[in-house]
């Protein structure tokens, strides 16, 4: 707060207590504020711009990144875990356009949406030990997904066409990285420009196929015909039953039949 008092702001703090009091806060009182900054993980962020999305003109927004996995911060180049060195780039820094996520008729995600394969990570590791482990609570909470990991029947309908097939992975992002482990090329994202990066993954149809898969991700090789990447706007989604999904590593619901868009600009994240 004393690096931000220093910088010419008047702060004022608002404390959360329970999941959704950042999008409330963020809703009813940033319109009064020059800056909007919020203390946490990616999905606190996610919650405080799911706020800002019902303001005509929301204040930029700074971000202090103390999670996990931090994705966000990863793609922007935001020191993690210092406080202080976060709250000089929110002095410094510039707003820049930032793309938000829509996610069916009333929901919003910051810089990820996806299903299948180690989605379920990010929220069912135990808080204690994404602390304690870091990313290496996600891994090894993911292996234990291993034996149950099983095909989705899907048909996708994107900007430039429609695919159907059997899918271990799919996501709407936008981001270079995700769970801190995979990360896209930074030349193959860009946050404000009104694309989000559709990432599917197809059924490699046996453990060695897909152990090379995963290995060929893991050291940025994305040349596989197993792995699609592309550019999109929008994106729906269809299955043959309910299926799990995660926006910014939180649980997002089950869906038959679920469209993501991509809302050009809608705020300004200062970095």
């Amino acid at each position: 707060a004393s690096t931000l008092c220093r910088g010419g702001y008047a702060v004022t703090l608002f404390f959360t207590a329970r999941r959704g009091d950042s999008t409330r806060f963020a809703a009813e009182y940033a319109a009064d504020y020059d800056v909007v900054a919020c203390i946490g993980g990616d999905g606190t962020l996610s919650e405080v711009l799911a706020g800002l999305m019902q303001l005509d003109n929301p204040p930029p927004v700074g971000y202090f990144p103390m999670g996990t996995a931090n994705d966000v911060a990863t793609t922007l180049g935001l020191p993690k875990n210092d406080t202080v060195a976060a709250a000089r780039r929110i002095v410094n820094g510039i707003p820049h356009p930032f793309d938000v996520g829509a996610f069916g008729e009333k929901d919003y995600f910051a810089y990820i949406a996806a299903f299948g394969a180690f989605t379920e990570v990010s929220y069912a590791t135990p808080q204690d030990q994404k602390k304690m482990l870091g990313h290496l609570a996600y891994v090894l909470q993911g292996m234990q997904q291993l034996p149950k990991i099983e095909p989705i029947h899907a048909v996708v309908e994107y900007d430039e066409g429609r695919m159907e097939g059997s899918f271990l992975y799919g996501s709407v992002s936008n981001s270079t990285s995700v769970a801190g482990i995979v990360r896209l090329p930074d030349t193959m994202v860009s946050l404000g420009d009104g694309m989000s990066e559709l990432v599917l993954v197809r059924d490699p149809g046996n453990v060695a196929a897909f152990a090379e898969l995963v290995t060929a991700v893991l050291s940025e090789s994305f040349d596989s015909e197993k792995l699609v990447i592309l550019h999109t706007k929008k994106a729906r989604f269809r299955f043959d039953s309910p299926v799990a999904w995660t926006r910014d590593g939180e649980e997002g619901g089950a869906y038959t039949d679920i469209e993501i868009r991509n809302i050009h600009s809608p705020v300004n994240l200062i970095f």
